[in-house]
């Protein structure tokens, strides 16, 4: 009995120590970066009972040809599930393919883009009529692809882009698309200006609002990229990158509205730097894997930096103090 007691003292000191070792792994969280490789401009969705990420492949706009998934059943261990859309199935794609924004709609699933890093006839960042020929900075814009499989493959909807006009000086990147009383909605935009639209439930158009305009302004404080919106207890989040995306100032700030449309009041940024850990954090999404547990998956620079390019996927809690007011998150290894 004596031995069997010490041998149980030992094997629980032997586990203590494993989970010492592997916090993150023994509290339930995942380890970041939760992938290998260099990803940004993660997106998060659950489709049944797998979480799903769609990230950009950060390399040189001219390699960026292709997306890549993971899969997931606990947020820990990650499945790779390679190309599921290339330049091969979207003609006027050229490269510069980045900010994925998928969504299970009834029994297909949709996969909205941005392709191209476009620019208007004139070359500058303003309003103006798209150039005529695709290319990297030439014809593009936000695109949409629909696959009967999460992991795909994924095939144009409808063979262009669902937006290339440059409305407000936003360029037609970075969108996020949301449902609200039955109808959806989408805010993107880049170069410091955001733009909402409405989409046609096929997804295969805009509808113009009441007014006949297609677009609003919806540029908030600082705005620069990546948009989020989600709603939670009643009050709509809108969250946003800002900064320059090579930079350490890379950030995410927010505010919050009663409705998606606004007004919104801003709050304030919530993730940033962590040295020694990592700068230049940003362009995020959001789930809630519980009835109030959220996570915020978003992208960093690790500390030392390899390059402009080199980002990676994490996955942190994101936390709400009593006013309903999201708490600086703590970006952990």
């Amino acid at each position: 009995m004596m031995k069997q007691r010490i041998m149980l003292v030992a094997l629980t000191a032997v586990g203590a120590a494993v989970c010492a070792g592997q916090e993150a792994a023994c509290s339930g969280e995942a380890k970041n970066p939760i992938v290998e490789g260099w990803y940004a401009d993660p997106q998060i969705r659950k489709y049944g009972n797998e979480y799903w990420v769609f990230p950009t492949v950060s390399d040189k706009f001219r390699k960026q040809t292709f997306f890549d998934a993971f899969s997931s059943s606990d947020l820990k261990t990650w499945k790779k599930h390679p190309r599921i859309l290339t330049t091969n199935e979207v003609t006027w794609a050229r490269g510069a393919m980045w900010a994925p924004d998928a969504h299970e709609v009834g029994d297909k699933y949709y996969f909205f883009f941005s392709a191209n890093d476009s620019y208007p006839v004139s070359g500058r960042r303003e309003d103006g009529e798209p150039k005529r020929e695709a290319g990297l900075q030439g014809y593009g814009g936000i695109g949409v692809a629909v696959a009967d499989r999460p992991e795909g493959p994924y095939r144009d909807l409808i063979g262009k882009p669902l937006i290339d006009r440059f409305w407000n000086g936003a360029q037609p990147i970075d969108q996020y698309a949301f449902e609200y009383k039955g109808d959806w909605y989408m805010v993107y935009g880049g170069w410091g200006r955001c733009n909402l639209v409405k989409l046609a439930k096929d997804f295969k158009s805009l509808v113009p609002f009441e007014d006949g305009s297609l677009w609003r302004d919806f540029t908030p404080k600082g705005y620069v990229e990546g948009s989020v919106m989600f709603e939670r207890k009643g009050k709509w989040y809108f969250m946003y990158s800002c900064g320059g995306w090579t930079r350490d100032d890379y950030c995410v700030n927010y505010s919050v509205g009663d409705t998606p449309f606004g007004p919104f009041e801003f709050k304030g940024k919530v993730l940033g730097v962590k040295r020694p850990l990592a700068t230049g954090a940003g362009h995020h999404s959001v789930i809630r894997v519980g009835e109030d547990d959220w996570r915020i998956c978003y992208h960093r620079r690790p500390i030392p930096s390899k390059g402009p390019h080199h980002r990676v996927v994490c996955i942190d809690r994101m936390e709400f103090d009593a006013n309903g007011d999201i708490k600086p998150v703590e970006m952990t290894e």
